[in-house]
């Protein structure tokens, strides 16, 4: 499992995909897999752990030294795949590390885009999708790239036991939360638009990209005060507390998300999402279920206003089985399945 060197496994704050890295491992050990992570100094399971980046390398994402600091990583993986023998390859660290695992022509060689694909990198994934098994993680992402064979689609986990869902609306807090990076496309001057017109307390949680510093300054800042909330970097029982105990989540993005584990983590805590049709969030969210899905802001206000239609217990519940380490552990066995017995690779349509 070749995860990144930015977060530990499992991450103690930021990290999504070092989180879905961490649940797949977890899942295949307790099937009794052995399952071997490569990452960042600090990662932990009761899996085999290889640490090939030290923590500092955290503070060189997003910066000149980022490309640097990747490449020495998957060198240090390279040597590694070339001394040792596996099975499987799992990649979830990106265009470098598909890069690698085709170049190295691997026969189970595997890959999990994370993110947002388009343009050249889905000229780059139709160039290599024979040599690599490539998944993706909602079918809206995948779309994006038609001319890619993808192998699979499989939606990322989360694992229930480590949330505390509340469900007697009473026992909820007076707050709306939203639980992301602070960026224009996760939009979170809308969610403050939202809880003004709705009257409720809204908690902004999540660091500021680094290239959103102006937006911030400029769209939240004069905003944060009694109403609204931002605490920079929540984690462990801070934010699963906050989770919980929320009304809803609101996910008002203006951008394409792949997947949006945020949601997810709210709907097994019981707290309903509120999101924009953008992405995944049609995939991810269903109607009067796990929440409502609006075009905007007004339809949004209105959806608010519904949230009493949703059972909580049983928003937990559907999360918990559409979305749960067991589902996205069979997903992952049956391509590692296909990669063993060498069947072939999909082909587009």
């Amino acid at each position: 499992m070749v995860v990144s060197p930015w977060y530990p496994v499992p991450p103690e704050g930021y990290g999504g995909i070092e989180l879905v890295a961490y649940n797949l491992s977890l899942e295949l050990h307790r099937r009794g897999h052995h399952v071997t992570v490569f990452g960042q100094e600090g990662s932990r399971g009761p899996f085999e752990v290889v640490p090939l980046a030290p923590p500092e390398w955290t503070h060189d994402l997003g910066t000149k030294h980022q490309t640097p600091r990747e490449n020495t990583f998957h060198y240090r993986v390279h040597e590694l795949l070339r001394s040792r023998s596996f099975d499987i390859v799992h990649d979830h660290s990106g265009s470098t590390g598909i890069l690698l695992a085709a170049l190295l022509g691997h026969p189970g060689a595997v890959a999990t885009l994370h993110t947002a694909v388009s343009g050249p990198q889905c000229d780059f994934l139709a160039e290599v999708d024979g040599m690599v098994r490539l998944v993706g993680i909602s079918h809206s992402q995948q779309a994006r790239c038609p001319q890619v064979a993808w192998t699979a689609m499989v939606y990322n986990a989360v694992d229930p036991s480590e949330y505390r869902p509340v469900f007697r609306r009473h026992d909820k807090g007076d707050y709306i939360i939203q639980l992301a990076r602070i960026s224009p496309k996760k939009a979170q001057h809308l969610s403050i638009e939202l809880a003004r017109r709705a009257g409720v307390r809204l908690v902004l949680a999540g660091k500021v990209d680094q290239d959103a510093i102006d937006y911030f300054e400029r769209e939240i800042r004069p905003h944060v005060g009694r109403t609204v909330e931002w605490r920079e970097n929540v984690s462990g029982e801070e934010k699963v507390q906050l989770l919980a105990e929320a009304q809803a989540m609101v996910f008002p993005i203006q951008w394409d998300e792949p997947f949006g584990l945020a949601m997810i983590e709210a709907m097994v805590s019981g707290t309903p999402v509120l999101a924009t049709p953008r992405g995944a969030a049609t995939e991810l969210v269903d109607a009067g279920i796990t929440g409502w899905i609006a075009p905007d802001v007004d339809g949004l206000l209105d959806a608010y206003g519904r949230l009493g239609d949703i059972d909580l217990r049983g928003c937990a519940d559907h999360a918990a089985r559409r979305f749960g380490p067991e589902q996205m552990g069979d997903g992952y066995l049956a391509v590692y399945e296909a990669a063993r017995l060498g069947l072939s690779f999909r082909k587009p349509a």
